[in-house]
């Protein structure tokens, strides 16, 4: 059943009603090569912040406590003792993560974020892993943002939304496909028009936009990242979800991020599959 077509147009209209995007995402990623800016922004943000100004006071104290130090109470020591790579990676997740929450329908939430997180963790580790110049910072929040199409999707238009993925999953074709078949579009080039009204990087924006059909953008290195770290999260079955398919990797965006399969790569998926649960523990919403 195919519905009217849907347009930039009306997406963008529809989710000007929405919550706004963080515009501390917009600010960290403003301030990455301005290390004294960044963390100004960073604390003054987490001031204001009760639940990440906790968490990172929280784990600077058992930071202090191992080294045999007093008790951290102010933001920066927190921020020197723990590394503000640390910390803007906290605020980006938990930043995006209460976007997220508002946004989300309850019966979505829980498996819609966990995915989330494991791209997002997956696209920072291989971001690392690889060794292509490429920020850490921007393969987390691609990864964190590559299915937005998905929740806009759900939040405006839920039934349909189901029906397409019983239908994706009965007939054994890819969601991106039966997405188009039924609304004209897929979920990537929604979350790719949302990524730019939000004014994200172009390159975040061709990430979410091509990350189920990554040989057509190979020249931008987060877009084959995304793409694979996705296909990665869903064989480790990271976030345990039973929308979770393994679908086919592109050789092309292997080879562009020069990945050797073999041996070396083990300690790589060990500790995609260590963060991933840790982190959808530590920034699982509140009940």
């Amino acid at each position: 059943m195919t519905t009217t077509p849907l347009t930039r147009e009306e997406v963008i209209e529809l989710s000007a009603t929405l919550h706004g995007f963080p515009r501390i995402v917009i600010e960290i990623l403003a301030t990455l090569d301005d290390p004294d800016a960044n963390l100004n922004i960073l604390v003054g943000h987490i001031q204001h912040d009760p639940v990440i100004a906790a968490r990172v006071l929280s784990l600077a104290n058992v930071a202090s406590q191992t080294r045999q130090g007093k008790g951290v109470r102010d933001l920066y020591t927190a921020t020197s003792l723990i590394g503000m790579g640390r910390v803007r990676e906290m605020t980006l997740t938990s930043s995006i993560g209460d976007f997220v929450d508002k946004l989300a329908p309850d019966s979505m939430a829980a498996s819609y974020w966990q995915h989330s997180v494991a791209v997002g963790v997956c696209s920072q580790e291989l971001a690392l892993h690889i060794a292509a110049p490429i920020s850490a910072d921007a393969a987390l929040i691609a990864g964190l943002l590559h299915d937005i199409g998905q929740l806009w999707l759900y939040r405006f238009n839920a039934e349909a939304f189901r029906a397409t993925w019983s239908q994706a999953l009965t007939h054994a074709i890819g969601i991106e496909a039966a997405e188009c078949e039924r609304f004209g579009v897929d979920h990537s080039t929604i979350g790719a028009w949302l990524a730019e009204y939000w004014a994200l990087p172009a390159n975040i924006c061709a990430a979410i936009r091509h990350h189920h059909n990554p040989d057509i953008a190979l020249s931008d290195t987060l877009v084959p990242l995304v793409h694979v770290a996705e296909v990665l999260s869903n064989a480790l079955d990271l976030a345990g979800r039973n929308e979770n398919r393994v679908t086919a990797i592109s050789g092309a965006a292997c080879q562009t991020l020069g990945i050797e399969w073999n041996d070396s790569i083990q300690p790589l998926f060990g500790r995609m599959e260590a963060r991933s649960s840790h982190a959808n523990a530590f920034f699982a919403p509140a009940p």
